[in-house]
């Protein structure tokens, strides 16, 4: 019985590589519109965050759920 090796490129080095890359920098990408999403609602006075309804306790969840979509 004879068997077939075909390489694909999704299993090379490099190509993981390039995975590993591409994923890096989208975490990076979230982790920044995290930390900024999350500095533009600390700088809302209390009296701003109750205006549009937001406890400054729930800050963080909601930057979360606007990065990550949860």
């Amino acid at each position: 019985m004879a068997h077939a090796y075909t390489h694909t490129s999704d299993f090379g080095l490099i190509a993981r590589l390039r995975a590993f890359a591409a994923q890096a920098t989208a975490n990076w990408a979230m982790s920044r519109e995290y930390k900024r999403t999350y500095a533009q609602l600390s700088r809302l006075t209390n009296r701003e965050l109750a205006d549009i309804g937001v406890r400054r306790c729930d800050i963080a969840d909601i930057a979360r759920k606007h990065v990550y979509h949860l």
